[in-house]
């Protein structure tokens, strides 16, 4: 029983355990202000995470979600600087993301391009288009309320991007595992041909999963785009490992070996806690790539452990 608890919830008590010691070696660490500097950054990797997990949902694997946020948030950041309604800009971030989900999702199951490949070429083409819109110069400006508030607002109190955040992952939770299309999903993940010939069209499964997760990462990029009232190619870029990192950890706990929304969120802002203990704390910058890094391999390990297989080898089938 003991091991059963610890295989499901240890690397959970872990993170609390971790956020218990910088509330105890950090007087600045506990109070609201930061707790919700905290929640505010976990927003935009949670979102960003939550369509890698997606993906992975349906044994595919998305590397182009941060070029393809890049390029969404540079779109949405000249349409604003020109003049453009901050509504159509918004809806033509959300589109080009959704867009290049979409193209993930026919190059993998219409031309039969693995997914390791087909999201590499797409991000590729993203990061290409993102440096042709700005020739390396960031979209920058006094932008109208009526966009910077979409991340920088408040609802009741409570900041706009911890609404976003629970909204999108409630949202998600609630596809996986409480509705049939979320069955089948998971169905087509765990089992692709046993699920082709229950009657699930597996095909167009894995080209929603890859279109959500575009979806999620145009969204990504409005919002840091609304709280940074800037655009820039590569801008999402330095979530691109925190959000691997998430998944991975958050398939270590809950759901062992399996991705699952809960602990790609748990997982995200234990990695946000991480980073912000640690500067506070004053250490160089360089430990936080040295301990992302470190944390990668445990939770590939410890998934590994308690599956027989590492994650990527379990979930991803490339071969068609």
């Amino acid at each position: 029983m003991t091991r059963r608890i610890l295989a499901r919830y240890g690397t959970a008590l872990a993170g609390v355990g971790l956020f218990a010691i910088f509330a105890v070696t950090s007087p600045v660490f506990l109070t609201p202000d930061n707790i919700a500097l905290i929640l505010k950054e976990t927003a935009f990797l949670g979102i960003l995470a939550i369509g890698f997990t997606l993906a992975l949902v349906t044994a595919e694997i998305d590397l182009s979600v941060a070029e393809v946020a890049s390029l969404a948030a540079v779109v949405t950041g000249a349409l604003v600087h020109g003049g453009t309604d901050p509504w159509i800009a918004i809806a033509a971030g959300l589109a080009v993301g959704t867009l290049c989900g979409a193209a993930n999702g026919v190059a993998v199951t219409v031309l039969n391009v693995p997914s390791l490949i087909a999201t590499l070429g797409v991000a590729a083409i993203a990061k290409g288009l993102s440096f042709m819109l700005t020739q390396g110069v960031a979209f920058v400006g006094r932008w109208p309320a009526s966009f910077t508030g979409l991340a920088r607002g408040t609802l009741l109190g409570v900041p706009n991007l911890i609404w976003w955040l629970a909204g999108i992952g409630f949202a998600a939770w609630l596809l996986v595992k409480w509705t049939r299309l979320g069955a089948h999903l998971v169905a087509t993940g765990e089992a692709d041909e046993a699920a082709r010939l229950a009657g699930i069209r597996t095909r167009s499964m894995k080209r929603l999963a890859l279109t959500l997760a575009g979806a999620c990462a145009g969204l990504t990029a409005v919002l840091l785009a609304s709280s940074l009232s800037s655009a820039a190619p590569a801008m999402a870029n330095d979530h691109f490992l925190y959000a691997i990192a998430a998944v991975l950890l958050g398939m270590s706990m809950f759901e062992p070996g399996r991705p699952n929304i809960p602990g790609t969120l748990f997982a995200a802002f234990t990695l946000k806690v991480l980073g912000n203990g640690l500067v506070l704390l004053g250490a160089e910058y360089y430990w936080q790539d040295i301990i992302l890094g470190t944390i990668i391999l445990l939770s590939v390990a410890l998934s590994a452990t308690g599956t027989g297989k590492a994650p990527f080898v379990k979930k991803l089938n490339v071969r068609r």
